[in-house]
């Protein structure tokens, strides 16, 4: 059945060509619990490098690497709030490059000074 737009707007399959407001559904939701999720696991790395750091007592190494897992952290927990905020719009911005790369750069740091705090 090859029906015209105003047959399909009318069984509510389309929208109109004057440009309704897009249902997002529960996506942006969805999204926003999966930042949440990240920041958690994010966090629990983080004080777990605390306990590893300060476990067999403070050296300038540990410290060294509390110091920057703290940084990274931060800057994570930064990128992760904005992006929350952001994804409270109605129609909310596409995450930018530099967004990705600065929370996908915090993870790998992250990772690595967990590795260097074992050590």
């Amino acid at each position: 059945m090859g029906g015209t737009a105003a047959g399909d707007e009318a069984r509510g399959g389309g929208t109109a060509a004057g440009g309704e407001a897009r249902d997002p559904g529960l996506q942006p939701e969805r999204t926003r619990l999966a930042w949440r999720r990240t920041t958690l696991s994010c966090t629990v790395v983080a004080v777990l490098g605390i306990k590893l750091a300060l476990m067999d007592g403070a050296t300038a190494a540990g410290l060294t690497g509390l110091a920057l897992s703290a940084l990274v952290w931060i800057g994570f927990l930064a990128v992760a709030h904005r992006r929350i905020r952001t994804l409270d719009a109605a129609r909310p911005r596409v995450l930018s490059v530099r967004a990705a790369l600065l929370a996908a750069g915090c993870t790998v740091a992250l990772a690595v000074c967990g590795a260097a705090l074992t050590w």
